[in-house]
Order: C-alpha cells, then structure tokens, then sequence
C-alpha cells in the first residue's frame, strides 16, 4: 500500500510515548494522527491493517483513516479524532469523586471486548505473542524463561479479544459513546492477559508515574481497582483472591515494558515471584 504524503505543517503535537508521537489537525478538529519516530516504516502499516479488522469485528474504536508519510520521511496512521473526548484516566483525575462510576463504566466495556469472538486466523494469539516477547527478551536467564513459558502454556485457551494495552487511559467517552484507542497489540486469548495491565497500571506503578501517565495520585488509580474488580469479576469473588489470580498476569507485561524501555524493569517482575519461586 502506497503512503499518503501529507504535511506536518497542517497538524500540532499533541503528545508521545515510546514509539512515536500523535497530532492534531490545526484546521479539521475530526482528524488526527499517529505519527511513528524515523526508521519505523512496516509496524504503521501493519498496525492500521489491524485496525481495520478490529473496527469490522464491531468492537468501539475510532474508525482507521490512511496510511501516511511526512516530507522528512516519518511514516504513520491518519484517524478519525473523536471531537470533545476524555479518557477514563483523565476524567478519574479531574472527578475523583466519581471513581466508582468511572470504574463501573470501565468494567462494562472490558466485559463486553472479552466477551467478543473473533475469527481466529485473522489474529495473532496472546500466547504467540508472548512466548514471542519473551525469546527476544535479553533480560530474563534461561531457566526463567522456562518457567514463564511453562505459566503461558498453562493458562486456558479463549477466541475472544484481547486489548493488548488496556490501560484505563486507553478508553475514551464523549457524550454516551464509549470507544477502545490504541489497539496496535489486539490479539485474542485469555481476559486475564488484559486485566493483568490494568492491575499494572493501577496497583503496580510508582507514584510519579501514575501522576504523570495518569493525572491521579496513586491511592486514587488504586481506588479506581477497587471498584473496578468486583464489577467485572462480580461480588463473591474476594478482592484478594482476585489479585492473587491477576497479578501473575501483570508481572508478564514486563516482557512489553522492556520490549519498549529496552531495559530491565525490577519493579514490575515483583509481581512475577509466584511464577518464578
């Protein structure tokens, strides 16, 4: 597929992260871009093919525009902006006394995505994935990685979606619509692979980075778990037991982290103790 060439001069930053930057257009507020730091010409392109079939299985997501190209050569994915929208994490910030209608809402939206068949051989597996992740990744000795893969290989096989990066700042609301963003590692497998992130982001990472990342203090991301456990697991399960079952999960997200950081994230394999014991 043949790149758009477009203009940087028509967009604004609007924010980054580790693999590239977003833009919005300064004249048409329902545009925006996803533009991917230079050298990075395959992973735009494969990534806005997944969007596609993403947004065709029906799930809410922005719709996927085009394939695109800078004049210095930076590649990247033209969307459509969802005009007025806020995140899950930034409207828990801004209203901290609405956090269990946030979480609640949050919940819902993740119940309904992992309730989502999908046709399988159109989507990488979230086991592939990982036991992929953690061949490549430099950081764990050899008898690690066994037991790891041991724990992947063990976990119940699902056809249902998988976010792949289900950070509560990667659902969005305006008005009454809900939609998923940043679906660049929707794969298909087991809901606690997912679930185990928003344990991550919300119980496991230091106070300065939830600050940053999520614009909250930590007990308040922390209070946001709380109350977004027992809407999607229900009420007979205690909370305890429910961490105990997900915490292995975020532990594995260390293998994404250091694929992105390119360096060894101690804080995280904590949370691996019960795998690798």
């Amino acid at each position: 597929m043949d790149a758009i060439k477009i203009s940087l001069d028509d967009y604004v930053l609007s924010g980054g992260g580790f693999n590239g930057e977003s833009y919005n257009h300064k004249t048409d507020p329902s545009v925006m871009l996803k533009l991917y730091f230079p050298g990075k010409i395959q992973q735009p392109l494969d990534e806005m093919n997944l969007a596609r079939k993403v947004y065709d299985l029906g799930i809410p997501t922005p719709a996927p525009g085009e394939y695109v190209v800078t004049e210095d050569g930076r590649y990247g994915i033209r969307f459509h902006r969802i005009v007025g929208k806020t995140s899950y994490s930034r409207a828990v910030g801004d209203n901290p006394e609405k956090v269990g209608e946030y979480a609640s809402e949050f919940a819902q939206m993740c119940l309904q995505l992992h309730s989502t068949h999908v046709d399988t051989s159109q989507f990488e597996s979230v086991k592939e994935r990982y036991l992929r992740l953690l061949s490549e990744n430099p950081f764990f000795t050899s008898t690690e990685k066994d037991k790891i893969a041991r724990f992947i290989v063990d976990t119940p096989d699902e056809d249902t979606a998988v976010h792949g990066d289900l950070q509560f700042s990667n659902a969005i609301f305006a008005g009454d619509k809900r939609y998923f963003i940043d679906l660049g590692d929707f794969c298909y497998g087991n809901h606690l692979f997912d679930i185990g992130m928003v344990y991550l982001c919300c119980y496991l990472s230091g106070e300065e980075f939830i600050k940053e990342t999520f614009h909250m203090p930590k007990d308040l991301s922390r209070r946001f778990w709380d109350l977004f456990a027992p809407v999607y697991f229900g009420t007979d399960i205690p909370l305890s037991s429910i961490e105990e079952m997900v915490r292995p999960y975020a532990g594995l997200k260390t293998l994404i982290v250091e694929r992105d950081s390119k360096c060894p994230m101690p804080e995280f394999r904590v949370a691996l103790s019960q795998i690798l014991r």
